[in-house]
């Protein structure tokens, strides 16, 4: 049964925020809020959490993920990042976007994108999402939290926790979240590309 506890989703409660960390460092699957919906996410190193959010989305192999990040310094570490998409980057974060880079060689293929060896990156713009990356001082492994055979993500903390309580092991309540998917910018090839224009707007790739 999921632990449910309610954070404040301007001003986390510090000690909060720590109860998660430590359900997420113990192995646990956790429901979130980001800007743009509310996720699934675990420790990125834990094969074994990453194979449950597979399970409860039924996702495939090809599913791409995204390492949502507290910013361009943890990104480094993860991808491959040219003076343009630095730039870039800089400019639109914290935001709902979602970035498309190629991996390095230091991140385990379970995170990649199988064929084109790419990564999606994150960096939101919640605070309760900037708090727990900064307390667990690494990226989180996060999936939108739309349920198999539906279009949008679970908005109400409500519903998310008497569809899941069973299937995670915390459920983080920061009140309604309507789901506006991010937009997707990816930085595979030469120039920076919308793939998938959503709740944010990059004025200069119009």
């Amino acid at each position: 049964m999921a632990q449910y506890i309610q954070i404040h989703p301007q001003n986390p409660q510090d000690r909060l925020i720590r109860r998660a960390v430590e359900i997420i460092r113990a192995g646990g699957v956790i429901v979130y809020p980001t800007d743009s919906s509310y996720a699934l996410a675990c420790q990125m190193d834990n094969k074994d959490a990453l194979e449950r959010i597979r399970r409860i989305r039924q996702l495939g192999e090809e599913h791409r993920f995204a390492l949502v990040c507290r910013d361009l310094s943890q990104i480094s570490a993860f991808a491959k990042i040219g003076n343009e998409a630095f730039r870039l980057i800089k400019s639109l974060t914290p935001g709902a976007f979602t970035f498309i880079l190629k991996a390095t060689k230091d991140v385990p293929r379970r995170l990649q994108h199988p064929k084109r060896k790419t990564i999606g990156i994150r960096i939101p713009d919640s605070p309760i999402a900037q708090a727990l990356i900064k307390e667990l001082g690494e990226p989180l492994f996060s999936s939108t939290l739309i349920m198999p055979g539906e279009r949008e993500a679970l908005s109400e903390p409500y519903e998310i926790r008497e569809r899941l309580e069973r299937e995670v092991d915390l459920i983080i309540d920061a009140e309604l979240v309507p789901y506006e998917p991010t937009t997707i910018i990816g930085f595979t090839e030469d120039a920076p590309e919308i793939i998938r224009q959503g709740k944010a707007v990059a004025k200069s790739l119009k």
